[in-house]
Parts: C-alpha cells; structure tokens; sequence
C-alpha cells in the first residue's frame, strides 16, 4: 500500500476528482457570466464531496487518491482566486485571507505527495474534515457572493479565513496525531 496506481485515476473517486481540473480551465471563460460561474463552481464543490463520500462509502479510498484530491482542489481553488482578481472581485489581500486554509496546508500536501508510508495511514484511515468542509463552503459563498457583488464581502473574507486558519491546524493536528500513533 502507499503506491500510486493509474488504475485508482478511472475509478469513480479518481474520475469524480479530476472533473475539477476542466472546471479549473472553464472557469476564467464563465466569468462574466455570474449564473454559469455559479454552476462552474457548485459542480466542483459537488464533485469534492461525492468523490470523498463514495470513496470511504465503497472502500476506494487509495494513496493515489489520497494524494491527488488536495493537488486538484488547490488547482482549482487557485484558478477560480487568479481569475476573481483579474475579474477585479477581489483584492489580493483578499484572495491572501481566503487562501488561509490551502496556504496552511501546502506542507502537508506536499508531505503526503512524497511520503509512500503517510499515505498509506492517510488511506487506511480515511475521514473527511469538518473544519475543512465548512472552510470550502464559506470559499464557495464567498466567491458566489463576489460574484454577484454582494454587500458586506468583507466580512465574508475575513470569516472564511478564520475558519480557514482553523482548519489548517485540524489537518495539522490530525496528520501529527497520526504519525505519532504509527511511532508508538
């Protein structure tokens, strides 16, 4: 176990996971659309929680994608950040506070990309991230709310990085609770 498989990209966890990144590419494109940006975006976020869901439902959870379910959510995290500040939604101080969680986590992401024996305790003990779903739902409405330039972002910024931060130092905790269990 810990290795990478190509075979775990074509199953409906690897597939729902890889839906992101043509998402990633067609968001820049929507744009200016708000409604279509909006359907760009809630397709992502479904395709996050479904491929997490049916992975631990139907026991698909691997090293693989263990690994690569971070790498496709920061890509797309980041595509949808570039393009509201070219767009002139956000600030880039702005985009700075809501990348709160992803910026915490970009150790540990990388961590688990080149450690086989993490991944493997990463895939034997799968478990979503209540902090963490609740900080990609607060980025996706505030987004959505950029958008449609609603009033008050501000506070939705600062709000989704706080619960940002949070959730950054629940992986962290959990990650090192882990390592700590497999030493002892």
């Amino acid at each position: 176990m810990g290795l990478y498989r190509a075979r775990d990209l074509v199953r409906v966890p690897g597939l729902l996971t890889l839906m992101r990144v043509p998402l990633a590419a067609a968001f820049p494109f929507v744009l200016g659309r708000p409604l279509v940006a909006l359907g760009v975006l809630a397709a992502a976020g479904l395709s996050d929680v479904l491929d997490g869901w049916y992975a631990r439902r139907f026991g698909q959870v691997t090293p693989t994608g263990t690994a690569l379910d971070p790498v496709t959510d920061k890509l797309f995290v980041t595509t949808v950040a570039v393009s509201l500040v070219v767009g002139g939604y956000f600030s880039v101080l702005d985009v700075v506070l809501l990348s709160a969680r992803e910026i915490g986590e970009v150790p540990l992401v990388a961590w688990l990309a080149v450690n086989r024996d993490a991944r493997s305790r990463r895939a034997e003990h799968p478990s979503a991230n209540l902090p963490g779903k609740l900080a990609t739902a607060l980025q996706f409405g505030t987004a959505t709310a950029a958008l449609f330039q609603m009033p008050h972002l501000a506070w939705l910024v600062l709000g989704t990085a706080a619960v940002g931060v949070f959730a950054a130092a629940t992986y962290w905790r959990r990650e090192i609770a882990t390592m700590r269990a497999a030493q002892g």
